[in-house]
């Protein structure tokens, strides 16, 4: 892409009033974006109001320094680039999607839609949920990215706290790859605690935004981007959410979208629960296993000794302080009473399981049995 056309496309999607929507039909009546802005205010008024074609004869303020910007943003390494509908670069399963992006931006490794690309792009499967998990939660999260890395699926999520970064961390861990759909322009990372992980993804998978260089993480900008995370992926994973989290919109975009929405069922005494307990009651596939989700898309199926150590829990059949846990949260006290351990005793294990990362200390001084897988 010259300068020349990455100018007409930074300021169709600058333009105030057009949208992508908009910016669709001006490219469908006058071919391309330099097009659309070498046509008179009679042309452009036949195809919208005269507010609209003033607005597309008028150049946006903003427009030349972040034309300069994105210029430097793309010199600045070879793993950045810029994406427009007519590009054949472009992800074709966005295109299906109710509202694509006029313009995407990526940063990183991972090119499966270039046009020089041999061999397919991965299946990819979301993972979404809460940004403050239970540790089972994120720990299901990086367990089940882990394998569905192991088996070549890519894992696509939003690069958000909790769930999200789990997802991706366990992704890259198996040796697949990620993709981070982003709230803000790439030209900086939220939250920053996630810094060092979105390095990570960008020197092995990719990180996508439709949100122009210097973008800030506007609240609206997350819920618009899920459409992109379950648009990508074949099928959406829900671990843990509540019933007004945003990856419940993330799962209605996925059904929506003609795909298949899961859910990691969990206590019914959690609010974490809820969510996906509610996307079970509406159809939504209840998995216990990564396989279980391989089985569903019809992706390749797991070899029999990663399915064992994916759905294995690992934890000492025979031992009595387990088998008195279970997996709901339970208090020191309750613990005493079905095991009959001195507390001295009780607390000194507990504290060794809790460091060998057996086992979790939630709020109000509960306990929680962490599964493995």
């Amino acid at each position: 892409m010259d300068v020349a056309e990455l100018c007409a496309w930074l300021r169709l999607s600058l333009t105030p009033g057009i949208g992508n929507a908009g910016a669709r039909q001006l490219l469908a009546a006058f071919g391309s974006a330099q097009a659309i802005f070498e046509q008179d205010a009679s042309s452009l008024r036949q195809l919208g109001s005269d507010r609209l074609a003033d607005a597309l004869l008028t150049e946006p303020a903003t427009l030349a320094d972040q034309l300069q910007a994105t210029l430097d943003w793309l010199q600045g390494a070879d793993n950045r680039r810029v994406v427009t509908l007519g590009d054949t670069g472009y992800p074709p399963a966005l295109l299906d999607i109710e509202d694509p992006p006029s313009m995407l931006y990526m940063l990183g490794a991972l090119d499966p839609w270039a046009p020089a690309a041999t061999n397919n792009a991965a299946p990819c499967i979301a993972i979404v949920g809460s940004r403050n998990p239970t540790p089972q939660g994120e720990s299901n999260a990086r367990q089940f990215a882990r394998v569905f890395g192991e088996a070549g699926l890519c894992v696509v999520s939003g690069l958000a706290l909790g769930v999200d970064g789990a997802a991706h961390d366990g992704a890259l861990l198996g040796g697949g790859t990620t993709m981070a759909v982003v709230g803000t322009g790439l030209d900086r990372v939220y939250p920053k605690q996630h810094l060092a992980l979105a390095h990570r993804i960008a020197q092995r998978g990719l990180i996508i935004s439709e949100f122009p260089l210097g973008t800030p993480p506007l609240t609206a900008n997350f819920p618009k981007r899920n459409r992109l995370i379950s648009g990508l992926s074949q099928g959406t994973l829900v671990v843990e959410a509540a019933l007004k989290s945003g990856s419940l919109i993330t799962a209605r975009l996925a059904a929506e979208q003609g795909k298949e929405v899961f859910a990691i069922p969990g206590s019914i005494h959690s609010p974490l629960s809820r969510g996906c307990h509610a996307l079970i009651k509406q159809g939504a596939k209840l998995v216990e296993s990564a396989q279980d989700v391989l089985e569903e898309l019809s992706l390749p199926q797991l070899s029999p000794a990663l399915t064992a150590e994916a759905d294995a829990d690992g934890h000492p059949a025979d031992d009595p302080l387990f088998a008195a846990m279970g997996y709901e949260p339970v208090s020191l006290d309750a613990l005493q009473a079905r095991t009959g351990l001195a507390t001295a005793e009780l607390q000194a294990r507990l504290l060794a399981l809790e460091m060998a990362g057996e086992v979790a200390r939630l709020q109000g001084g509960l306990f929680q049995r962490m599964a493995r897988g």
